[in-house]
């Protein structure tokens, strides 16, 4: 039966039990329920602002209009689902100040909450110095932490108004009575937009901050909403922290303070059964508490199966009899959610690990050194926040802001990999087709282990995976086209002209890309007529570079900017050498491996780190610093090889002296003189950067050059390496571009230099809006020349005449004349043997 419910007035009321059917009969019992149990209602229920606990019977009540839609507005599920709702919406002033508040600690600042709310704030939020520990380790927000006054404990207080001068009126009247009070805290107000976001990204971590913490015990919901009158809030986390110190649970307090609402994460023990036992007298003690003060088990997220047990406390067990009968009216069968909130499950039944978890121990090539070296309990890192599912900042997740479909978002697929590996319902292990499926679009971006508040990182989850899946199967073509790039780049580079030559011709382009899974709608690039080792060798020294006292540094020849772009590695060189450094190279031809990630070809990624770190350790050893230009290939010395080699000394010596090169023209040349270069710039960072240091170094760099930068905000480029070469997820990589990268670049004037480090970045701009994206060593080598830039002509053109800009993009599907025809016979020969 479907039913509009609302506010009922009496005679509504009566008109419609009169009406008989199923509504009436609805009605008729709401109503004898409501009769029978009002003034237990009215006594019972707590007065405070946030309370989700139970079932909202007081929406029932005349003095609130017998509001029948209210009255199930929190059930949970257990009692109708809900298909259409009018909400009602709340003010939001346009104009809004912000005030964040130091105290010595928590408990103080809690104590000053009432007092704050008769200023008329629009939220007041606290947090406590547990949750910033939380987030130094994580390395979340280091620079915007800066931004809070000192003290122990803060409340960040927002006003509004119709306009600015209003609202920050407001919040200078707030300071000004606590700057009369005895025990004034430290104060600091920010008006400016993008200041105010930074802070209030900081209390909107909490929840990543205390999930998955370095060296702690990872942490769970279970009293995570708890709620009291504002009024006893100090003394409510005073006597909580407590009861913590008496259970040993050592965990941060924050939350919505104007409203009483306390949000919690708690290192519980549930894998054993001592620990599930402490777990559960901690919880009983805790209700006691929360109730001892007319507050709520639930203040924001319901009680669901963790504290529904609890509720004869909180309500006494008449009342909780008449949340059964409630639920009898809607759900005479009781399929509607079982076991929540009436007749709940007890709180240690279903527990997602619990006393008898024994997670299979996998042999993997990843050793996962922060998940205790377990794949399996990394699968568990995902505590189902959803911000993989925003539609707005930050990168994560490119696959679900275009499908908006749950299994391509980070949470959708993390889930996927535990019930593999739980063997429920998912029943096949490695060789599950639904969690490849899955991972298929996951664009191996690594923004969820940037954006991701626990950091997901399912770019390493899809690689281990694959590597299983197709262990003594063949993988598609494109694989072995792509995969193997370093390979057949290396081989093309014999003949490039003639390699380029073919490339071009329209019948033998369409079927290389066919043959090696590429997108017809995709570009052949060019080959180098000669790669930057070649010319690296023949060159002679830049001038400068003899007068200067020289730091060794070993600039990293990445495959791409060798064999298809040598000029972006010369004019790398020729500034590194101006800075007074001595630029050297690896003596031999060497490859990260980074596009064998992608495809699982993880035993082969391994042993080409081995050999990098044998052929670098000399330097290492020198402390030269390792300058990586391609963002990929930095992320894989500072990510991929700590995972696969977490304990060897050398692994850990090249991740700490790898940079990039505004880094370290930035932080490891003294004295460092940046040219000037007067320009418009659209910097936009490679996911790979972003999720493992973001692009600070370079906006720093530019704008002390005297450039106007504007950082983009686009999230994923789409290209994502391979990936948007493949003919089968073409459509998602542009589809991910046009979310805001793309149109943003169309968007700059011309004039507008397009500065984009990440190679792959550089061709999805190229190929879908004819820009031409330039890296940072060519706005260094240009700086000075742009004096004469014309506005109607793009700046890229202009400002870099010695660029030898090609006919056609420059890309991993270069290699395909080569890839294919090896391709095509290793196949072959496969087959052959296997018959």
């Amino acid at each position: 039966m479907r039913l509009r419910a609302g506010a009922t007035s009496d005679s509504e009321l009566e008109a419609i039990i009169h009406a008989g059917g199923r509504r009436g009969q609805i009605y008729a019992a709401l109503k004898g329920l409501r009769d029978k149990y009002a003034d237990l209602i009215r006594s019972r229920y707590p007065k405070i602002p946030r309370r989700i606990s139970g079932y909202d019977l007081d929406q029932l009540l005349p003095e609130n209009g017998f509001h029948v839609a209210r009255a199930l507005v929190g059930t949970e599920g257990t009692c109708v689902t809900v298909i259409e709702a009018t909400t009602r919406l709340v003010h939001s002033p346009p104009y809004k100040s912000l005030l964040v508040l130091g105290y010595p600690d928590v408990y103080r600042a809690a104590d000053h909450v009432v007092e704050l709310m008769a200023c008329g704030p629009t939220g007041l939020e606290g947090l406590d110095d547990r949750l910033i520990d939380g987030m130094k380790k994580l390395n979340m927000h280091p620079q915007d932490l800066r931004l809070l006054p000192e003290g122990g404990g803060w409340l960040v207080v927002e006003f509004g108004g119709d306009s600015k001068a209003e609202s920050d009126d407001k919040a200078r009247a707030a300071m000004a009575a606590l700057k009369a009070s005895p025990a004034a805290p430290t104060m600091k107000l920010y008006d400016d937009p993008r200041t105010k976001k930074l802070i209030w990204k900081i209390r909107e971590s909490g929840l990543g901050a205390t999930a998955r913490v370095p060296g702690q015990a990872p942490t769970w919901e279970g009293w995570e909403d708890s709620a009291v009158p504002p009024a006893s809030l100090g003394r409510y986390l005073r006597e909580l922290r407590r009861l913590f110190d008496r259970y040993q649970y050592a965990c941060s307090l924050y939350g919505h303070f104007g409203q009483g609402c306390v949000h919690t994460r708690i290192d519980f023990d549930l894998e054993s059964q001592s620990g599930i036992d402490r777990y559960k007298a901690f919880m009983d003690d805790a209700t006691d508490l929360v109730v001892s003060l007319g507050g709520s088990l639930s203040g924001e997220h319901g009680d669901g199966q963790s504290k529904a047990q609890f509720l004869s406390k909180m309500f006494g067990s008449e009342l909780v009899e008449a949340f059964r009968e409630f639920k009898t009216i809607w759900d005479p069968r009781g399929r509607m959610n079982p076991g929540k909130v009436v007749n709940p499950y007890r709180i240690d039944q279903n527990l997602r690990l619990g006393a008898s978890y024994r997670p299979p121990r996998l042999a993997t090539h990843f050793t996962f050194p922060d998940d205790r070296r377990s794949f399996a309990f990394a699968t568990t890192r995902c505590v189902g926040i959803g911000e993989c599912r925003r539609e707005h900042d930050g990168t994560m997740c490119p696959s679900y802001r275009v499908t908006h479909d749950e299994e391509h978002s980070t949470r959708g697929r993390a889930r996927l990999l535990f019930e593999m590996l739980e063997g429920e319902p998912l029943t096949r292990g490695w060789r599950d087709d639904h969690v490849r499926e899955a991972l298929d679009l996951c664009l191996a971006c690594k923004g969820c282990k940037g954006d991701c508040p626990v950091k997901v990182d399912m770019a390493t989850y899809k690689a281990e995976f694959l590597s299983h899946y197709y262990e003594k199967r063949i993988r598609p073509r494109s694989a072995y086209a792509m995969g193997f790039i370093h390979r057949w780049a290396r081989l093309a580079s014999c003949a490039p002209r003639i390699v380029n030559a073919i490339a071009r011709a329209p019948l033998t382009s369409n079927l290389a890309k066919a043959v090696a899974g590429i997108a017809q709608q995709r570009s052949i690039p060019s080959f180098a007529d000669r790669t930057f080792v070649q010319w690296f060798r023949s060159r002679t020294v830049h001038p400068d570079a003899a007068r200067l006292p020289a730091q060794k540094v070993l600039l990293w020849p990445d495959t791409f900017n060798n064999y298809f772009h040598p000029d972006t590695a010369i004019a790398a060189t020729e500034i590194l050498e101006r800075a007074g450094c001595e630029v050297v190279l690896p003596a031999r031809s060497l490859c990260c491996g980074r596009p064998l990630y992608d495809y699982g070809f993880l035993r082969q990624a391994r042993r080409m780190l081995l050999e990098i770190l044998a052929e670098l350790q000399p330097h290492l050893e020198d402390n030269a610093s390792v300058v990586v230009l391609e963002p990929s290939c930095l992320a894989v010395f500072r990510d991929e090889l700590l995972n696969l080699f977490p304990d060897d000394a050398l692994a850990k010596r090249l991740a700490q002296q790898s940079c990039s090169l505004a880094e370290f023209l930035m932080t490891r040349v003294q004295g460092y003189s940046a040219p000037r270069l007067s320009q418009s710039i659209l910097l936009h960072g490679h996911c790979h950067q972003k999720a493992l240091g973001g692009v600070g170094h370079e906006e720093c760099l530019l704008k002390e050059m005297g450039a106007t930068v504007t950082v983009s905000d686009s999230g994923c480029c789409g290209m994502a390496g391979s990936f948007g070469f493949e003919a089968n997820h073409y459509d998602v990589s542009t589809n991910v571009g046009e979310l805001v990268l793309l149109p943003a670049v169309r968007a700059a004037s011309p004039d507008t230099l397009i500065v984009a480090d990440g190679f792959s970045c550089r061709e999805q701009v190229e190929q879908c809006t004819g820009r031409r994206a330039v890296h940072l060593a060519h706005a260094l080598k240009a700086a000075g020349r742009e004096s004469a830039v014309q506005k109607d002509r793009p700046a890229e053109e202009q400002m870099l005449p010695a660029v030898a800009w090609r006919t056609f993009p420059v890309e991993l599907a270069a290699t395909v004349l080569i890839g294919a025809g090896v391709t095509l016979g290793a196949l072959g020969a496969w087959q052959w043997r296997r018959r």
